[in-house]
């Protein structure tokens, strides 16, 4: 299976007196067609999530609208709990173990620092610092189930990496 971490992208400024909730702090305008761009780019060379499941915050709802949006095959956005801030990893692996099918690719979307966190583990590099720009995307592949210590990083992309 491959599994994608994905970041959520350029959301306002953290302590904007605009959104006192923090949760609901948006994506920008700029962040938002970034991004799009981005997928697009990565969706044109085979990137296909068929389930997306993220952080119930506003910024991270919005980046898995846009991987849905530009992805073949209507994939499914699940809100999950277990992706917000201080991400459950175990949590996270038993849910996507539950939805596994032969080929099966899900992406997770949350928040830095435990994208960077989430990915180390899961290729058994758990103590290193893996630097996950806003809206950055890795992909993880696993023969058979996610296990900690058991992908292989395939790739990490950044906007700025593929000139969008």
């Amino acid at each position: 299976m491959d599994l994608y971490i994905i970041r959520h992208a350029q959301a306002g400024h953290y302590g904007d007196p605009q959104w006192p909730d923090d949760s609901e702090r948006p994506l920008t305008a700029a962040g938002k067609k970034r991004f799009a761009r981005m997928v697009e780019q990565l969706a044109s060379q085979g990137f296909a999530p068929e389930i997306i499941a993220t952080s119930p915050m506003v910024r991270c709802r919005q980046t898995a609208e846009i991987v849905a949006a530009s992805t073949p095959g209507d994939p499914e956005v699940v809100p999950l709990d277990a992706l917000l801030p201080g991400s459950n990893l175990e949590a996270l692996i038993e849910w996507t173990t539950a939805r596994l099918d032969d080929g099966r690719e899900i992406a997770w979307v949350g928040h830095a620092p435990d994208v960077s966190r989430l990915v180390a583990e899961l290729i058994g590099e758990g103590d290193t610092e893996i630097r996950f720009a806003k809206g950055a995307i890795a992909a993880i592949r696993f023969h058979g189930p996610p296990e900690i210590a058991r992908g292989e990083l395939r790739w990490l992309v950044t906007a700025k990496t593929l000139g969008c």
